[in-house]
């Protein structure tokens, strides 16, 4: 089967990113059946954990604690009517 390189659209950040013809042979030897959704850089920041700004430092929100109701930073987007908690009410 001969593969193209595809241009993909991240999910995660909106930015094109190529999907190659080496990646795509890749895939299909390992089975996979979907193609990737998301960037190289947003793949990386999604396996360690976290965002990141471009110099590698974490990316924190700020949220409101559910237990005790202090401000708090949290390093992912706080999702509404799911609960957050700071470093000492998590403890």
């Amino acid at each position: 089967m001969e593969f193209q390189d595809k241009v993909l659209a991240c999910r995660e950040c909106g930015k094109e990113f190529l999907f190659s013809a080496g990646e795509q042979a890749f895939y299909s030897e390992k089975g996979f059946q979907h193609q990737p959704s998301r960037c190289k850089d947003c793949r990386v920041a999604r396996r360690s954990g976290g965002e990141r700004t471009p110099a590698g430092e974490r990316q924190l929100f700020p949220a409101i604690c559910t237990a005790c109701g202090k401000e708090t930073q949290v390093p992912f987007k706080p999702t509404p009517g799911k609960p957050v908690y700071c470093r000492d009410c998590y403890a």
